[in-house]
This record gives C-alpha cells, structure tokens and sequence, in this order.
C-alpha cells in the first residue's frame, strides 16, 4: 500500500510520463533555478530528483529575482527517443527543452515568442501530424476560460498553422488551464484543471474530432474529502496496463503537494480516485495499492556534507545562476558575501540565496559555519523565504562578530517587488564559528537556535510564520552576502546542513 500525499513538497503542476519501466516526472520552478525539476521512479510513489531541465533562462531580467515569472507549468513527453519538455515562460513565449539521455544536458529552443501563454502539451498523433495544445494567463492577457490547439512541427521548433479555440469555458470553466494531451480509443482527451488552484477540480474534454466540438466533464473533485483544489497533474500507465494520475493539491504556505490516484475507464470516459459520496465523480483516495512492487525506495536528497564536485540537485538559487556566487572547495562550500549593486541587499532581491524546496510538514534544519570576513557587514544565514520571511545570521560589525535575526515582509509580490526587513540582535559572539539551527513545527511556525560548541543550544524564542513566496511554497535557504553593499572579499564556509523530519 502506499499513503497521500507521495511527496509532502511544493512541485508544482506535475506531468508524467513512463519509458519502459521507468518514470520521469516534471513541474514547474518559476524563477528557482536550475528549473523544471526531473524526477525518476520506479513505482510511482517513491522519487528521486535526477536533472533540471532548464539550467538558466538567456534573458537578463533573470540575473536577478522576477518573482511570478519564469518557468510555469511544463509537461513531459518521450518520441522517437528524444525527451520533449514543453516549458512556458508566461512573459516571453513557449520554449522547448530536449534531450536523448535524461541525465544529460537538455537543449532549449523558443516555439512561440509570446506573451500569456501557459501550459503547453504536444500529442504526436497517427497520422504523422503533430499538435500543441496551451491555455492563457488572465494576469498577462486577460483570458483564463480557452483552451487552444495548433499545429506544429515534428520536431517541436514551429506553428504551422493559426492557434485555434476549441473550447470556452467562461460558463461552465470561467478558470481553465494546465492541459494535457492524449489519444485513446479514438477520442482526443484534454485533461484540464479548472475553477482555480485552491477550489478547482478536474475536468476533461474528449472528442473524435482534433479540433472538436468537445465534450466535457468534471471526473475528480473534492467531494467530502478534505484534499481541496484536486487537480492538475498528468496519466501515465504502468507495465501491467493500468492508469494512474499524478495531481496537486495547494496547502498553501508549503506550496502545492503531490498526489496519486488510480484510473479507471467507463464508456470512454476516465474516472479518477473514488466515488465516496455517491455522486458519480470521483473524490481523492488516501491511500491504495502500490502501482508497481519495487525495491527501489528512492528520496530525494535534503542533507548535504558538500563532498561532490558539483552542488547537489536539491538546490536551486533564487535567479539565474552564477560561478561567483560560490565555490565548493575542501568539502566544504563557500558561499561569497556579495553586495547588490542595484538596491538594498535584502533576502528577497538576493540573485545569490541558495534555497531548496522543504520535503516535510515538519522538520529541524543545522548548519556548521564559518564566517571570514572581509569587510564590515559581511554575513551569512539559515532562514526561510517567503511572503513573510525570517532568517538567522552571524555577523561582522564594529570589529565584532554578532548574531542577528532578521524579520522580513513583501510588500510587492511579483517580479522584482518590494520588500523591508527588520533586523533584531540578540548578542555579541566570541566566536566566527556558529551552528544555527532552524524547526518548523505543524503549526506552521518556525524559531530559531544557536550553538558554539554544538553541544548546548539557545533558543530564540521568537517565532516567525511560515508563509508562501510568489506561485510557491517557502523555501530553506543559506545565503552571505554584505548589509552594507560593500564590495568584499568575505564568504560564509559551510560545513554541513542537516535537515531531519520531526
């Protein structure tokens, strides 16, 4: 048997596909890179991360945060042993990753230079012809009810033809999107999210004819369960012939969850989870049978003694990345107190903040770390980013190293925003030396503690409130950089971040 959710982390607007008997699974990052996440699986429910397919975006408003931009929901699809990454960039088109080996370097091409389009999906059908079906962002265009399809080429680098509308949903689906393409029995299947993240569900649109009419259908929701906003996610069949759908759900300050759920089919119509409450659609299951028995119990990595060559896949930073923003030297990393040459030097315009996605409801996080200054306000962290944010740092300041917590709050959420930080010290340090640990309990709040001697911890009895980021959950993060914006030679050396479900 396995439990829901399989992964209790924020990746966002899954899709799945199987290659033999391996599954590989992407979503959607935003402007956290490297982005799009790859996942690998042999059952289904047990995950492992093993490449991101957009490393960085070649646009310079990348080079620094653009909260609510980037890369948004993409979908996965495998033809003639080329792996296709649809990835929409809701402010400059439709690009398209690819690779032959999913372990191996994913090359990015422009399909559509636009602005507003979201959610794109190819089907390869029958008759050699190729399509592409994508929704609309109602913050960058105004649409957020149709559904289109276009043409394009095999090899996923044009239109060939005018984007058609084959459905409007403003009555019955005024918010639609995240569609998924399918072939099956004959009928062309669009499997589609609607009524918004939190409260929707899930529809799906079938019909014999590519470009339609359509009909329609609720075939997931939830009903008298307690998993709200079920929806958005792909179909994927296992070895032995049977569906399953991987969907989100949103719960808000950890961002949007992942679920599985059998399929079955009736009439040529899906039906997803189960009818608990007898009306006919379906209602999240909590827990069932283990798609396929494997031994392979893979995890995602969280801890990291920064012993590899390279940073462990878990991390992304808060914008495109950079070879100065660390280094991993003596199996330790660096992260360098760099300044912000265009504003303040604060936690939520930092391009160099190091931050992985929390994979449990409740968790206690560690670092060792050494600060070697170089200038007066160098410093370096452990903290959360979000909405609401929090961090605790060690300090150089007035020849004295101190600690410091910092309470931050945005005030503009979206692309470079706004934000202000307050800065409380707690005491003086005789020490450049600092473990810093950081607990998130259930009740979505989170404090802080130190230690000199690793040993005895001081609890800051301060608690912060665990808050979302733009179209994200919170995020860990270590981060250096300098307060004072000084140029400076001085880096945070971590020895280690322990992360530990409660």
């Amino acid at each position: 048997m396995y439990k829901n959710p399989i992964l209790y982390a924020d990746y966002s607007d899954p899709d799945v596909i199987r290659v033999g008997e391996d599954f590989y699974m992407v979503a959607s990052s935003f402007t956290y890179f490297p982005a799009v996440p790859l996942l690998h699986s042999k059952d289904l429910v047990h995950w492992e991360i093993i490449n991101h397919c957009v490393p960085y975006l070649p646009f310079d408003k990348y080079n620094k945060p653009s909260h609510g931009s980037g890369t948004w929901a993409p979908s996965i699809r495998y033809h003639n042993g080329t792996f296709f990454v649809f990835v929409p960039l809701v402010d400059e088109g439709i690009f398209v990753a690819r690779s032959k080996n999913p372990y191996g370097t994913f090359k990015l091409n422009c399909l559509i230079k636009a602005k507003g389009l979201i959610d794109p999906c190819p089907l390869w059908d029958d008759d050699g012809k190729t399509y592409m079906v994508f929704a609309y962002a109602k913050s960058r265009c105004g649409i957020k009810h149709k559904i289109v399809i276009a043409e394009i080429d095999e090899i996923c680098t044009k239109l060939l033809n005018e984007p058609r509308v084959i459905f409007d949903g403003e009555q019955i689906a005024p918010t639609i999107e995240g569609p998924k393409f399918y072939k099956k029995n004959g009928y062309y299947y669009i499997f589609a999210p609607a009524g918004g993240v939190a409260t929707g569900w899930q529809s799906v649109l079938r019909s014999k004819n590519i470009y339609g009419s359509y009909e329609y259908r609720i075939v997931l929701h939830q009903g008298n369960s307690d998993i709200n906003g079920p929806h958005q996610g792909g179909l994927v069949d296992t070895p032995d012939g049977k569906e399953w759908f991987i969907h989100f759900q949103d719960i808000v300050e950890l961002g949007r969850i992942t679920h599985l759920q059998p399929v079955c089919w009736n009439d040529n119509w899906p039906f997803i989870g189960m009818d608990i409450n007898g009306d006919g659609i379906g209602e999240p299951i909590s827990e069932w049978v283990l798609p396929v028995a494997n031994k392979d119990n893979y995890k995602i990595l969280t801890s990291d003694n920064f012993t590899g060559e390279r940073l462990g896949l878990q991390w992304q930073w808060q914008a495109n990345p950079s070879e100065n923003f660390y280094k991993l030297e003596n199996n330790k990393l660096k992260l360098y107190c760099l300044p912000n040459y265009e504003r303040e030097n604060l936690l939520w315009y930092a391009p160099n903040a190091l931050t992985q996605i929390p994979q449990y409801k409740e968790f206690t996080t560690t670092v060792k770390l050494t600060l070697y200054d170089d200038k007066e306000g160098d410093f370096s962290c452990l903290g959360m980013i979000g909405h609401e944010y929090g961090y605790i740092c060690i300090e150089k300041s007035n020849s004295n190293y101190i600690l410091n917590i910092i309470n931050g709050l945005v005030l503009e959420k979206q692309w470079e925003g706004l934000a202000k930080e307050e800065i409380i010290n707690i005491c003086t340090l005789n020490s450049n030396t600092i473990l810093l640990k950081l607990i998130l309990k259930s009740n979505k709040k989170y404090h802080f503690s130190y230690s000199i001697d690793g040993i005895n911890y001081k609890v800051i009895k301060r608690e912060y409130n665990l808050s979302h980021a733009t179209w994200t959950g919170a995020k860990l993060c270590i981060w250096s950089a300098n307060r004072k914006n000084f140029r400076s030679k001085g880096y945070g050396e971590y020895d280690y971040i322990t992360i530990e479900h409660i």
